[in-house]
């Protein structure tokens, strides 16, 4: 009897809370939720700051153009010291 109590509790607080998700929805100026994503910020794309996405789809646009830096293996990284 006790689980069916905190099971019903439980399914009414989800309620409320997806209830209130669907109304900032509704109240929001666009009407969909903000954009968090990195590529969604002005500042950090007047930065360069790309996310990780962003920054894999600009390389392999590199790669096709056989823009791609030759990378120079480093002699001292095996080395233990």
């Amino acid at each position: 009897m006790l689980i069916l109590k905190v099971f019903l509790v439980s399914i009414g607080l989800m309620a409320i809370v997806f209830a209130a998700l669907g109304i900032k929805i509704l109240v929001n100026k666009n009407g969909e939720f903000p954009n968090t994503h990195i590529g969604g910020n002005k500042e950090m794309i007047k930065r360069g700051i790309y996310c990780a996405q962003t920054w894999d789809k600009i390389e392999q646009k590199n790669a096709r153009k056989g823009l791609l830096k030759k990378l120079k293996p480093d002699p001292d990284f095996l080395v233990s010291k």
